[in-house]
């Protein structure tokens, strides 16, 4: 029986980084993989919905660029070429990983793991050994019982496996998988609507950064978005297809946690504290599975940290600031406290915000909607959080995690000079905001 300082079971945005950070630390590693390397984010998640959602901006810019005077006699969207776009950038993606892998000395096991005990693993019916454990098994989407059994109903992985678009699309949640693969689909001229039980969709975000993107959805992708009710069986049966896009949950069926003296909470989750250990002092676990912040870049960081401690380096913690994007249209983003839960802090806040519409670098590339936000101490000065909604906003929110994360205040922000015309001077006029002393925005009446 081969044995391995760690094994890491799952091969996504959580689990290869793992391996690869283990590696270079010198352990001896194997990486344990039933499907495809990447796991979600790589195959049927982050990454294949970019290139559609990039592909449909595509589009959608062409059908603009009159405004430019640049005319195209007649664009039209070739979703098979979008989707084989789409594939081509998957499979190479795929095969750097395997080479990354492989180039740190990662022996790559294909097959389902499941614990013998806590130090002994089964890969499909070889057996081998492991002094550590990383479990990364990631999540899957769910699929609400009450639903019937049907090609229509589709959730987000069978939808991305699509060659054709249907004509209408009634999408069952309005979370950000929901509401990305709505506005690719409908700027691809699909009829879309969203349906969410709550009284909102993207309820993570403030009011008022909702009110943008919902506005922009409406009024200029045409997507009718229904809140506070719940699917209608006639409502279902009037689309070409449903989208269900409602949640996920934890992957473990098949590891015999018992075996290794673990179990998952009520909710099926791995409990793993901030250093990514679990109550068996030889396993850790990271990403999805933990039930966490489900996001690919959360679960590489948790990665880096449990991969380092596990190979007995000086123990510290994961970060717990976590930007959170959405590639909507607009694209949204935000980091740190929102504005409503910082006031439920207690402490006063002051906010400053700046819209695009008065940027000379969004103006000249057209891309005027929405806003940059900051949310500080009014004792302070310290920055507490911030919003964007509008163009670049997922590349944006960078600037804003490392400001956040270093405790500048919005006077110092307001401070640091910032290259004309970009942007990223958003945030430099948001910050003079937070005082009154933005001088691009017309002063507040008095």
């Amino acid at each position: 029986m081969e044995t391995f300082d760690i094994v890491v079971i799952g091969a996504g945005p959580g689990g290869y980084p793992a391996a690869i950070r283990a590696a270079q630390l010198g352990a001896n590693v194997a990486i344990v993989e039933r499907e495809q390397l990447g796991g979600t984010c790589l195959n049927c998640g982050c990454i294949p919905t970019k290139a559609l959602i990039a592909a449909s901006e595509t589009f959608a810019h062409i059908k603009h660029a009159a405004a430019f005077g640049i005319h195209v006699k007649e664009a039209t969207a070739d979703y098979s070429g979008m989707v084989a776009h789409k594939n081509k950038l998957v499979t190479q993606m795929r095969g750097g990983i395997k080479q990354l892998l492989t180039g740190n000395g990662v022996k790559h096991l294909t097959g389902t793991a499941s614990f013998i005990d806590r130090t002994t693993l089964d890969v499909s019916g070889t057996r081998i050994g492991a002094k550590k454990v990383i479990i990364a098994t990631g999540s899957t989407s769910v699929m609400p019982g009450f639903l019937p059994k049907s090609p229509r109903i589709v959730e987000s992985k069978a939808f991305l496996e699509l060659d054709k678009l249907p004509s209408s699309l009634i999408v069952m949640g309005g979370g950000y998988i929901g509401c990305e693969l709505a506005c690719m689909a409908a700027q691809c001229g699909v009829k879309v609507t969203i349906v969410e039980l709550l009284e909102d969709i993207l309820l993570l975000l403030d009011a008022d950064v909702r009110r943008e993107v919902r506005t922009h959805m409406e009024k200029n992708l045409g997507i009718t978005i229904r809140t506070g009710k719940p699917l209608e069986k006639d409502e279902a049966e009037a689309a070409e297809m449903v989208l269900v896009a409602v949640g996920r949950k934890p992957v473990t069926d098949g590891l015999n946690l018992q075996n290794a003296g673990l179990t998952t909470n009520d909710k099926g989750y791995i409990e793993a504290d901030e250093y990514g250990r679990t109550k068996v002092a030889t396993i850790y676990a990271i990403g999805d599975v933990t039930g966490k912040i489900q996001l690919a870049h959360y679960a590489t960081a948790q990665a880096m940290v449990a991969a380092s401690n596990a190979c007995g380096q000086r123990a510290e913690k994961h970060d717990t600031l976590v930007p959170g994007v959405i590639f909507t249209s607009p694209e949204v983003a935000l980091v740190g406290l929102t504005e409503e839960e910082a006031k439920k802090t207690g402490r006063g806040i002051a906010t400053g915000k700046f819209r695009f519409g008065g940027l000379g670098r969004a103006m000249a590339a057209g891309e005027t909607v929405g806003f940059v936000k900051w949310i500080a101490d009014a004792a302070t000065d310290q920055l507490l959080g911030a919003a964007v909604v509008g163009p670049r906003a997922t590349d944006l929110i960078a600037e804003a995690a490392v400001a956040i994360r270093a405790e500048l205040t919005a006077r110092e922000l307001g401070k640091t000079i910032h290259a004309h015309p970009t942007f990223a001077e958003a945030w430099m006029e948001a910050a003079h905001a937070v005082h009154g002393e933005c001088v691009h925005a017309a002063p507040k009446r008095r």
